[in-house]
């Protein structure tokens, strides 16, 4: 259980071990950012069930990721750039909304879901992801890199396909490294993007 995690509802889903990059440029979650790196404390990354990422606070899915700032910074007045990585899953349990417009949670640590041995079936996920990142001017993931876990290649291969938000969202949330993989590599296949 963790009180007070400040929630930043985003159109997007943070993976534990995720790398994500963030313009914050609202006056809440830029103090939010500066409260986060003065303390050493994470905030909490949500997709967005209803609502928009800018204005009146949207509605936050019910299960998201802490997100930890690697670095940041402010190169122009009023907008800070933060590299962050995805730790620990929670489900959110009350929130209040502060007078900034800022979500504030009540939350409870999920466990990591399981984890194993990557089956050989799914060693072309790891080429795929070998390609992707081959192609990007910076690594699109963060160290230690994991090829050989079935959760890892899992998370990486969910945040980089071209995925509809309640299907990532669904994908955080499953906690068989396994199932989320077969998911996965359907979609793969079914898309010509992979051939076992």
């Amino acid at each position: 259980m963790l009180d007070e995690v400040p929630i930043f509802p985003l159109n997007t889903v943070l993976f534990p071990d995720g790398l994500l990059p963030l313009r914050i440029f609202e006056a809440r979650y830029i103090d939010m950012a500066r409260n986060a790196l003065r303390t050493g404390t994470p905030f909490g990354v949500c997709r967005i069930r209803a609502g928009a990422e800018v204005g009146v606070p949207a509605e936050p899915d019910r299960v998201g990721t802490l997100a930890h700032i690697i670095d940041c910074d402010m190169e122009q007045l009023g907008l800070l750039l933060a590299r962050t990585r995805g730790g620990d899953r929670f489900r959110i349990l009350d929130t209040r909304t502060t007078r900034q417009g800022l979500i504030v949670a009540s939350v409870q640590i999920l466990p990591p879901g399981d984890d194993a041995p990557l089956p050989e079936a799914y060693r072309a996920c790891v080429r795929l992801l070998n390609a992707v990142a081959s192609q990007q001017k910076e690594a699109p993931f963060l160290d230690p890199q994991r090829p050989d876990s079935a959760r890892w290649v899992g998370h990486r291969l969910s945040e980089i396909l071209p995925l509809p938000g309640p299907i990532r969202q669904q994908l955080l949330e499953l906690d068989d490294s396994l199932a989320r993989l077969q998911i996965l590599m359907q979609f793969l296949e079914k898309h010509g993007l992979v051939i076992r």
